[in-house]
């Protein structure tokens, strides 16, 4: 039984990250779930917009804050915040299983002497205990976790919890001032590849295979995300072949993604690749191989051409 949640909201360029806010809602219904305190944590950054966090029903923030702290470092974030987690009691902590979360949580793990179950794409509460769901075997199977340590670790999967439902609220924010920041890891530049929506947190994805044909004709699967709001994603063959870069990947030597839509262009479905979109709430498959793999995990296939689907499947969009 939890008496403490604390949940690690990641900030970039001063920014809360979308994935913390589905995890800042999956604490607010652990605390319902298992009648405990939940509070929010910031490290870093100047954020200003600390009122998105209490939308999503967990009111109670802290900031934490220091100038070596602006930027990530491992060693000072898991420092601060596995300090912060003892002293506030916490004995369930959340994560977003983003980049920075996949980093940080063992490290804070170790340092609480905390179990840890990664990439959680459902849950479910048995006599106040918390049973994670959690993607096994390349994504083929799925499987039921209880931690039995007093505390306890969970990293998210982006886009498991919708965010539709925010309501108006303002938060209690704290700031906590920190000296003696272990900086024995620290960043000192930062090369950006893109702007661009990174797959990992989009919820719609529009990806292409080798059907494609070339990097020349990722231009209508960019069309067709960019009318939908989502994001491009490729498979393994096509990033291998120089059309799209690796950020781009999407399978188990690529990112793992869970968007609300995948649509596969041109994807054989490979079981690599399927391993990492197979827990998309909807697959379109648009491929001419009727017996493409696939479509044994597609919600709805098109076995067609893909240079006459896609197009078509733009204008219509564009008329409404």
């Amino acid at each position: 039984m939890a008496n403490k949640i604390l949940v690690f909201v990641e900030q970039r360029d001063n920014e809360i990250k979308k994935s913390s806010l589905e995890t800042v809602k999956a604490g607010a219904e652990f605390a319902k779930e298992l009648n405990a305190e939940v509070e929010a944590v910031v490290v870093g950054g100047e954020i200003t917009d600390f009122n998105s966090i209490a939308k999503y029903g967990v009111p109670k923030v802290t900031h934490i804050k220091n100038p070596d702290l602006n930027v990530y470092t491992s060693s000072g974030y898991a420092q601060v915040l596995s300090d912060f987690a003892n002293e506030t009691g916490a004995d369930l902590l959340l994560f977003a299983n983003s980049a920075m979360g996949r980093d940080l949580s063992p490290r804070v793990a170790v340092k609480v002497d905390a179990g840890i179950v990664p990439d959680c794409v459902g849950f479910s509460f048995e006599n106040g205990e918390v049973i994670a769901t959690h993607p096994v075997y390349a994504g083929k199977a799925l499987t039921d976790v209880k931690i039995n340590s007093p505390k306890k670790i969970f990293t998210i999967r982006p886009n498991t919890f919708n965010l539709s439902d925010a309501a108006d609220a303002t938060a209690e924010v704290s700031v906590k001032e920190v000296d003696n920041v272990n900086t024995s890891v620290k960043v000192v530049d930062i090369t950006r590849a893109s702007d661009k929506l990174d797959v990992a947190e989009a919820s719609i994805i529009v990806s292409g295979g080798r059907g494609m044909g070339g990097p020349e004709n990722f231009a209508m699967l960019e069309e067709l995300a960019g009318l939908l709001g989502g994001a491009v994603g490729a498979s393994r063959a096509a990033v291998d072949a120089g059309w799209r870069p690796h950020s781009d990947q999407v399978g188990q030597t690529g990112k793992t993604v869970s968007p609300n839509l995948y649509i596969a262009c041109g994807i054989s479905g490979a079981i690599q690749h399927m391993a990492g979109m197979r827990t998309s709430k909807y697959i379109v498959a648009i491929n001419k191989d009727p017996e493409a793999p696939i479509f044994t995990i597609a919600d709805y296939g098109i076995t067609g051409d893909l240079f006459e689907v896609v197009p078509a499947l733009i204008e219509e969009i564009k008329k409404g």
